[in-house]
């Protein structure tokens, strides 16, 4: 989740990047050759990342260098999420930005459309591709593609999976397991909220949800609603999507569903859910480590969102971009470097012993499959079924966050209508073109 604050900044960086231009190409380029012919070179790429995660990335590096000694890599790693797409959209401007770097998924479509990245379309689609096209979701490219061709691809994602409880749903005398229930297709939304019922009834809290575009929309999704086609916003005229929204503003406004970002200091989500006070909380795999830390992570296990009639449904999943930099110098060891970072190998190398993603591509699905949750299959079925945030919203800096904050938390506050809100959005939409 980003601040408006950092939204802010970050928009108004990409106004100088894109009044100064980038330099470079952004046409197709060859795909690297096979075989490690690459002349000499030094690749710098560029992330954001904890200690722990930076030291995944190191461990990439050297395994990288191992197999092609005559290319250097370094890394240049910002702590901060926001603060990291600041520096890199000043970097790009003084045309001193890495060769390879990340991008967020609610940044990606203003670099696209800036021409700062490098078309890597054939890269993906070359005979001897080691993270080919295919191997990935299609959805899960969204704004990092337009007409001109693909310039960017997801380096992990996250699903949304709603981890529940165990203990949590046995005190509201709940005896039904939800992943159960799932794989005999029982998962229906009159079980989900008549469990949701339960649980508030004895004092807890239902579901905890973030508020950002892939709960509002995976919710509009689930429930056989239809937020947009192509790029024109349709839920406030699609009226499974108003009835659908309406019941998810109800479901908040009772509190039966919580918005985990207005929850106090000192007790905050991850405090709520590891302290048995909610049945299902809303995230991704890297909530493995908050309830290993807790101990008995047992007690918890994963579940798809419910649908009306039991089938799984199509969800939002958060994912990050790698990128290459139209003005690279190295082009050729820098479309090595980010194939080989993409490819199934070296996501195995990043993710694996517990990681906080979801490889996006397939071939390294093992490394969710490692014993926890007991139902991690569903982190899987969730990435090869789910959509990121819609390229039309995505390309708009600070848009989605806008429609989260200004138009979607009143309906949870009970200060606004389901229509009124999607007509609001709709608004806010149209005025961002």
């Amino acid at each position: 989740m980003t601040s408006k604050r950092s939204t802010i900044l970050a928009a108004a960086a990409a106004g100088a990047l894109m009044l100064s231009g980038c330099g470079g190409s952004s046409g197709q380029q060859p795909a690297p050759s096979s075989g490690d012919t690459t002349a000499p070179a030094t690749v710098v790429w560029s992330t954001w990342g904890s200690p722990s995660e930076l030291k995944r990335y190191e461990d990439f590096n050297s395994k990288f260098k191992e197999k092609h000694p005559n290319i250097t890599v370094k890394l240049q790693s910002v702590p901060s999420y926001s603060d990291f797409h600041a520096k890199l959209l000043a970097q790009l401007t003084s045309k001193t930005a890495p060769d390879v770097f990340y991008v967020g998924d609610d940044k990606i479509g203003q670099f696209v459309d800036s021409g700062a990245l490098l078309n890597v379309t054939d890269v993906l689609k070359a005979p001897n591709a080691v993270a080919p096209y295919d191997a990935f979701n299609p959805a899960t490219f969204g704004a990092a593609t337009n007409d001109d061709g693909i310039f960017a691809a997801p380096n992990d994602v996250n699903p949304d999976a709603l981890w529940y409880d165990k203990t949590a749903l046995k005190d509201a005398g709940i005896t039904d397991d939800p992943a159960t229930l799932a794989a005999a297709g029982k998962w229906t939304t009159d079980t989900f909220l008549a469990m949701n019922a339960k649980l508030k009834a004895k004092g807890k809290t239902g579901t905890m949800f973030w508020n950002y575009w892939a709960t509002h929309y995976g919710w509009i999704s689930s429930q056989g609603g239809k937020a947009y086609d192509g790029d024109k916003f349709v839920a406030n005229t699609d009226p499974k999507s108003v009835a659908a929204v309406d019941q998810l503003g109800k479901l908040f406004q009772d509190k039966t569903f919580v918005v985990a970002d207005t929850l106090p200091s000192g007790a905050g989500a991850d405090s709520v859910f590891i302290s048995h006070k909610a049945g299902f909380f809303a995230q991704g795999r890297y909530t493995i480590g908050t309830l290993k830390e807790a101990g008995k992570p047992e007690n918890y296990d994963i579940v798809d969102w419910p649908s009306p009639d039991g089938t799984p449904p199509s969800t939002g999943l958060a994912a990050s971009y790698l990128a290459i930099n139209a003005a690279t110098k190295v082009p050729d060891a820098a479309k090595l470097f980010w194939s080989e970072y993409l490819s199934a190998e070296g996501q195995k190398i990043r993710l694996a012993g517990g990681g906080n993603a979801v490889p996006s591509i397939k071939g390294a699905d093992d490394v969710v499959l490692d014993g926890y949750p007991e139902h991690a299959q569903t982190f899987l079925d969730m990435r090869d079924r789910g959509f990121v945030n819609y390229a039309a919203e995505a390309r708009v800096p600070g848009l989605s966050t806008d429609i989260a904050e200004k138009k979607f938390l009143p309906l949870y506050q009970g200060k606004a209508t389901a229509q009124e809100t999607l007509d609001g959005v709709a608004d806010l939409i149209a005025k961002a073109k």
